[in-house]
């Protein structure tokens, strides 16, 4: 059998680049599972795999999905009970957000973050499009900066349009695997191409009805711009639920929150109504975001919503 990475996911063929440089497109065999989680793609852009080629058809079959050191997991869009990996084995996550065009949503920055902090995986926080941005739209981006750098993430303020900050962040991805999201309409395809002209990625403008972003990446991809740097691009996220997350594991993923917990009267303290609570003192006192505490119990009160509606339609 041959060792290699998977560098393409279309759903049903993944994209095996060998360790001699050569790409097969191979289909998997058998179930593959992820711990004890149902999942719409057990293997992901960024594993490594074990493949047998098949003779003579320049195809092959994933026989071994070898050890991750992480993952980017979310709920399926399409399947409710499942769960979608979006990418594994990365060594940063680069997540683009803009201040307008289209508008700000803050609350998606958080809930991204959820994902990516079960396994400490750096992130940075890049506001693109900044060319657009009069001074109310920069006091913003001053304003989230000052809320995320203090609970160390890093923010960049970049424009793919005049290449305002893309050096600082192209020094930033130099050999690593970095995992590309964002919402769609981000402009993310135009700055992974600013960044690396090796890498031609397909744009769209935003409707021009809905001052929405039209999805332009259909399946996840790898890219290797230059030995060791490798950039993973996924497709546009609309909105992002969980299903996999217990009450207790939100309140452990926020990590200022995580931080003040310790200092909660009660172990399994949620941080609402509880007498005694450091985080809610936190909050009072300007130690924690105000913004971060409503979005986390906003995600909260949507994990109990979801889970009352199974229990009650299992009946």
């Amino acid at each position: 059998m041959k060792r290699g990475v998977i560098i393409r996911s279309t759903g049903s063929w993944y994209e095996v680049k060998l360790e001699d440089g050569a790409v097969v497109p191979c289909r998997m065999v058998g179930k593959f599972r992820l711990e004890d989680k149902k999942v719409t793609n057990p293997v992901a852009v960024g594993d490594h795999v074990l493949i047998r080629e098949e003779a003579d058809e320049g195809t092959g079959t994933i026989k071994e999905i070898l050890d991750r050191k992480n993952y980017v997991i979310r709920q399926s869009p399409r399947k409710k009970h499942y769960l979608h990996i979006l990418a594994a084995n990365i060594d940063l996550a680069v997540l683009i957000m803009t201040i307008r065009f289209p508008r700000l949503k803050q609350g998606f920055i958080d809930r991204f973050l959820l994902m990516t902090e079960p396994y400490d995986i750096p992130v940075h926080i890049c506001f693109n499009k900044a060319d657009l941005y009069d001074d109310e739209d920069l006091e913003v981006y001053k304003h989230l900066k000052a809320i995320y750098e203090d609970i160390s993430y890093t923010c960049h303020l970049v424009s793919a349009e005049t290449g305002e900050g893309l050096e600082q962040l192209s020094e930033v991805l130099k050999g690593k695997t970095s995992l590309m999201s964002g919402q769609s309409g981000v402009g993310k395809s135009t700055l992974i191409s600013k960044l690396f002209p090796s890498i031609e990625l397909r744009t769209q403008e935003l409707s021009d009805f809905t001052g929405k972003g039209q999805h332009t990446t259909t399946f996840a991809e790898m890219f290797e711009p230059e030995d060791g740097t490798r950039i993973i691009d996924t497709p546009g996220i609309k909105t992002l639920s969980y299903n996999h997350f217990e009450l207790l594991d939100v309140a452990h993923n926020f990590r200022e929150i995580f931080d003040y917990s310790s200092h909660c009267k009660f172990d399994n303290c949620l941080h609402r109504d509880e007498p005694k609570c450091a985080v809610k003192d936190g909050v009072e006192n300007g130690d924690i975001s105000l913004l971060r505490y409503q979005n986390y119990l906003q995600i909260l009160d949507e994990i109990e919503d979801q889970n009352y509606w199974e229990i009650n339609t299992n009946y």
